[in-house]
């Protein structure tokens, strides 16, 4: 079995000091706020190279709040790829706005900046920056599109932990940024969690007192907010983890150059590009086919685990019938149905690669 993802694996590498974070936490009760979530969003913001952290209970909570931070004008109109997961377009519809999907990028899949530019209207006030599969947008673009029209730009940074952009942080671009740390991330806790980066402090302080009931200090509420915080069990382990991220997204890495090196020459797949501005972080190594779903069967009865990320675009979802972009030529919507993530992560090794891509040139052999 070559598995798509192995937490187990990873949680054997670096036990001893798992299992003595969450003792230590649970011998101090420290489960909400205190030592442990600060330590971590004081190391996740070096790490991020911002000048604030907070700490939330999950990336979707993390984009509804930056969202709600920017105090923008009901009904406004936030542009979204319309290729990511739910999360990054529901936050926009749940804060009272309205999604505008744009393409994708065909070589990298982010957010196309040339279909960006015809979404605007005099209502757009923000767009959603998802740093796909790992890969940054392209930011000078984005920033320049945004300074045109007097736009706001949100970070998705879900998948790009560690991602870099022109030897920048992605998380430390935009105007204010969002993280997941669900499981499966590179950067993953053992449950939900979640954090917001950004360098401006007022845009920190509105999305923590967000995320706590409206305050700062306790019982102190100056308005409505939410309960949306990181418990101390995840931002200790997340700490532990947040040391190890460097060597992962190396092997990472080192797993995606093998892939390139080794399928290029296989006429029937196309592969992902990486940018020379880019640090791909490779959350996801993402082929192309149209032999997508029997390739996918293929590889599975050979023992071989693949994903598929996304199999519908979000305009073709159903909840977003009424926007009335499922018809749309998009890149996004015709290439729904030929995308494939093969197994990706620091638990493989090159006997793995070699059974994956062996299995992937019999098929098309």
């Amino acid at each position: 079995m070559v598995k798509f993802l192995d937490l187990a694996a990873q949680y054997q590498t670096i036990q001893q000091e798992i299992d003595t974070a969450i003792r230590d936490v649970i011998a101090k009760s420290a489960f909400i706020g205190g030592e442990y979530v600060n330590q971590f969003e004081q190391d996740f913001a070096g790490y991020s190279q911002v000048e604030h952290c907070i700490g939330v209970a999950n990336g979707t909570d993390a984009i509804e709040i930056a969202i709600e931070a920017l105090n923008l004008p009901q009904g406004s109109e936030i542009i979204v790829p319309a290729n990511s997961f739910i999360a990054s377009s529901e936050a926009v519809t749940r804060q009272g706005h309205k999604v505008v999907f744009a393409d994708c990028d065909p070589q990298s899949y982010v957010i196309s900046i040339e279909d960006s530019k015809k979404r605007i209207t005099p209502k757009t006030k923000a767009i959603i920056a998802v740093h796909l599969y790992g890969h940054p947008c392209d930011m000078d673009a984005l920033q320049t599109l945004a300074d045109q029209h007097g736009l706001y730009i949100i970070e998705d940074c879900a998948q790009s932990h560690g991602a870099e952009y022109k030897g920048k942080r992605i998380g430390s671009i935009g105007d204010i940024a969002t993280f997941s740390f669900y499981p499966g991330k590179n950067l993953g806790a053992y449950g939900d969690g979640g954090a917001i980066t950004t360098n401006n402090a007022e845009l920190a302080r509105k999305s923590r007192m967000i995320a706590n009931h409206g305050r700062i200090a306790k019982y102190d509420h100056e308005f409505e907010g939410r309960n949306s915080r990181l418990d101390g069990l995840q931002a200790a382990i997340l700490s532990v983890k947040l040391k190890y991220l460097p060597e992962w997204t190396r092997k990472r890495i080192a797993v995606a150059d093998y892939y390139l090196a080794h399928l290029k020459d296989i006429q029937k797949i196309t592969l992902p590009v990486r940018q020379d501005w880019a640090k791909q972080v490779y959350h996801l190594f993402v082929i192309r086919t149209e032999q997508r779903d029997d390739l996918a069967k293929f590889l599975g009865d050979k023992g071989i685990q693949t994903g598929v990320h996304y199999p519908l675009s979000l305009p073709k979802l159903k909840a977003y019938d009424y926007i009335n972009q499922a018809s749309e030529d998009l890149f996004a919507n015709k290439t729904d149905t030929m995308l494939l993530s093969l197994p990706i992560g620091e638990h493989l090794n090159e006997e793995d690669l070699g059974q994956v891509v062996a299995a992937i040139k019999e098929y098309f052999a």
